[in-house]
């Protein structure tokens, strides 16, 4: 399936949808949920974004961020990595943990933005988990008491003030036939170029090309990393670092 180019927005705020390969669970315990918020806020000192709204789900999650220098891909992508090197280590497994492909969608109005707010928000009622005010792993929770992540000044200006936040939320309305997910953008395709650069910054190595004549214990341990990039395949990985598929393929 060819990548759809993300379309860019003059207000720079987004909806992400981050999902585990194969509709498969990315968080297990609470540690799971507080290490990816931890590395969610963590970000926040190297590139220039808030979260405006976010909930953790079992095998997906939401973020409503506002992204000041057009740097989403690199954003979503260093998250993404952090968390699944977390993630892997702990459970002793390889290889990808979220889908290739992130979505998005700009949110160019406050109408939308507040029903995105509701829809996100209602997630954990809606799958029959919890109802909003109980669920803890959603930006919810900030707005109706101490923010940690969140930056809550323009949400609440938006809706007017906390009170009037609560009572939009406990109406009853089909958001889905307003957040259509089906049309949201996917997210473009890494060139070999912007990969080169990304794995020099992660890896802290200023020609990718010496990553082949490390020792195999240091040279795995670089490919794993690489291999966690989201939209990266081992095929351009294996010719962008220029060694055999079949070592990055073994790397564990």
């Amino acid at each position: 399936m060819p990548r759809i180019s993300r379309q860019y927005t003059s207000t720079k705020v987004y909806h992400i949808i981050l999902r585990g390969i194969d509709k498969q669970d990315i968080f297990f315990e609470d540690i799971d949920y507080k290490m990816f918020l931890k590395i969610l806020k963590e970000e926040q000192s190297k590139y220039q974004y808030e979260i405006y709204v976010y909930c953790l789900m079992s095998n997906h999650i939401h973020l409503v961020i506002y992204d000041l220098n057009n740097e989403l891909s690199k954003i979503i992508q260093t998250i993404a990595i952090k968390y699944s090197l977390y993630f892997n280590k702990k459970y002793e497994r390889i290889g990808h943990l979220f889908q290739n492909r992130f979505l998005s969608k700009a949110v160019e109005d406050r109408v939308y933005f507040k029903n995105l707010c509701r829809y996100i928000h209602k997630n954990p009622q809606k799958a029959g988990i919890d109802k909003i005010e109980n669920y803890k792993w959603s930006s919810y929770q900030e707005y109706i008491g101490k923010s940690k992540i969140i930056n809550p000044k323009l949400v609440i200006d938006i809706f007017g003030n906390k009170e009037e936040f609560i009572k939009f939320h406990n109406i009853e309305q089909n958001e889905q036939e307003i957040i259509d997910i089906s049309k949201y953008d996917i997210d473009e395709k890494i060139d070999d170029k912007q990969l080169i650069d990304y794995i020099c910054k992660i890896t802290e190595i200023e020609n990718i090309t010496k990553i082949a004549k490390l020792s195999k214990s240091k040279r795995d341990k670089i490919l794993v990393k690489c291999k966690n990039i989201n939209g990266v395949s081992n095929r351009q990985l294996a010719r962008v670092i220029g060694i055999s598929r079949k070592m990055i393929d073994r790397a564990n």
